[in-house]
């Protein structure tokens, strides 16, 4: 039990502070693609310590609870939220035998929990009393529910190439990179892709912020510490989908080279090399393409990314009977 929670806090410290960072890797890796600086003055000369201020600021901000809103369900919306975020890192290892929990149905709780985001963001609009807030509200959740198929369809190849819905059991199984199987390897890791920028509601998915008809988003009417809940929550949950990506489809903690020093730093190191990996995969995405109409978005999943992903799935089914 000790240990339990010894890894727990251990998990939160290090999570929190990737996300920190992850904030400032975006803005520097967008300014790089724009021909710009980016965060350069606070912890010159390319602004390590601007995260730290971004959270000074907003800790000293006003937090400000619109007159009719519904004052409980404003203010417990972001927790909710932060919360269905950080608990999808209980079941992801940061080695073979460094986890919080090893659950046998691990990617269906890492759904599960993924789940309350988006009702957080339901009582983020509703108890805004705000029509912005709330129709926001109504495009995220269109969005996530046409895209949360495919993507489940997607996490599902690996799952039945591995006979496993434990973690564990899916890296252990790769001795091949499951993105390498020829066509439906191919297809499921690009729909991860496509789909988990979706659930992010990223560039070129970010329909339900769309500054230039909704203000800003369901967060709209939020501010301080309230706000920042819901701004780190969407990049812990980027940065989860980036450790599920790189366990599901790169091979985990498996390395490629000879093992150089204890086993399990060497394990966190190649799962961090390919989470970063992902993630780059995933900003490349979002800062190479413009934002897409609404009516455009749902049909491009319903149309064409659901058919696909349900017909490489059974690909996949046959895959693993015949071969």
């Amino acid at each position: 039990m000790g240990n339990i929670i010894l890894i727990t806090i251990i998990y939160l410290i290090v999570a929190l502070t990737i996300v920190l960072y992850v904030t400032w890797f975006e803005r520097k890796f967008a300014a790089r693609i724009h021909t710009r600086v980016g965060p350069y003055y606070v912890g010159r000369p390319h602004g390590f310590l601007q995260p730290f201020a971004d959270v000074l600021k907003l800790l000293l901000k006003e937090d400000i609870v619109p007159e009719q809103a519904d004052k409980l369900i404003f203010n417990i919306a972001p927790i909710i939220v932060f919360i269905g975020a950080l608990l999808t890192f209980s079941v992801l290892p940061a080695a073979k035998n460094i986890y919080i929990s090893d659950l046998s149905v691990g990617i269906i709780y890492f759904f599960a929990v993924s789940s309350l985001i988006i009702f957080g963001v339901f009582l983020a609009g509703w108890g805004s009393n705000s029509k912005y807030a709330l129709l926001s509200a109504f495009r995220a959740g269109a969005q996530v529910v046409s895209y949360e198929i495919p993507l489940l369809f997607s996490v599902l190849v690996p799952v039945v190439l591995s006979g496993s819905l434990k973690i564990g059991d899916i890296v252990s199984s790769q001795k091949v990179p499951y993105f390498l199987y020829p066509v439906f390897g191919w297809i499921s890791f690009v729909i991860f892709l496509i789909a988990g920028l979706a659930e992010e509601n990223k560039v070129p998915f970010d329909v339900p912020e769309a500054e230039s008809e909704l203000v800003a988003a369901y967060n709209v009417e939020y501010s301080g510490m309230k706000f920042a809940l819901f701004y780190a929550a969407e990049y812990t949950h980027i940065l989860a989908l980036s450790v599920l990506g790189a366990i599901l489809f790169l091979g985990g903690y498996r390395g490629f080279y000879p093992k150089i020093g204890p086993e399990w730093l060497y394990q966190a190191f190649w799962l961090f090399i390919k989470s970063i990996f992902m993630l780059i995969l995933f900003l490349l995405i979002r800062w190479s393409f413009v934002r897409i109409r609404i009516d455009r978005l749902i049909l491009f999943s319903w149309k064409y990314l659901f058919p696909i992903s349900l017909i490489n799935l059974f690909l996949a089914g046959l895959y693993k009977i015949f071969f």
